[in-house]
């Protein structure tokens, strides 16, 4: 599976990774890369409007990981566990954090950063790229399911 879409705003990324997230199901891993700045944090946004997460989502740098209870299709509490891995300085940072607890739970992990995570990234998981466009709020957004292993 792979899906190429631009945006053309903020708004057009959260509606797009709200549609995206009909495909995710209970223990995804969605592995997001990108600079600072190119839409990461408006995608998870997306996400969890899917999920119908109530709180203002916003991205955990400082705390490197943020828990949001929401709703599934089905009508059934699921935890999204939001990471962004842009200040941790080493994988023993990581494994601290207890991170397979998260990554192979039966919630939704959604990982800013991810390339932060090297050898730790799950053989199955959606690898998502972000780039700037040709105009300021312009993004391409790059999905790919990965299935190694």
């Amino acid at each position: 599976m792979k899906i190429s879409q631009t945006t053309q705003s903020s708004e057009e990324t959260i509606f797009f990774a709200s549609s995206f997230a009909q495909n995710l199901r209970r223990g995804d891993v969605v592995a997001l890369y990108g600079e600072l700045g190119s839409g990461k944090t408006q995608f998870v946004k997306g996400l969890c409007r899917f999920y119908m997460v109530s709180p203002q989502v916003t991205s955990p740098t400082f705390v490197i990981m943020n828990r949001y209870d929401g709703m599934d299709k089905d009508g059934k509490s699921i935890l999204v566990y939001h990471f962004d891995l842009y200040r941790i300085s080493s994988l023993t940072e990581i494994y601290d954090l207890g991170y397979e607890e998260f990554l192979y739970s039966d919630g939704i992990c959604v990982i800013e950063w991810a390339e932060y995570l090297g050898n730790l990234r799950p053989d199955q998981r959606y690898d998502i790229h972000f780039q700037f466009g040709k105009h300021e709020s312009e993004r391409r957004i790059e999905i790919m399911k990965v299935n190694q292993g």
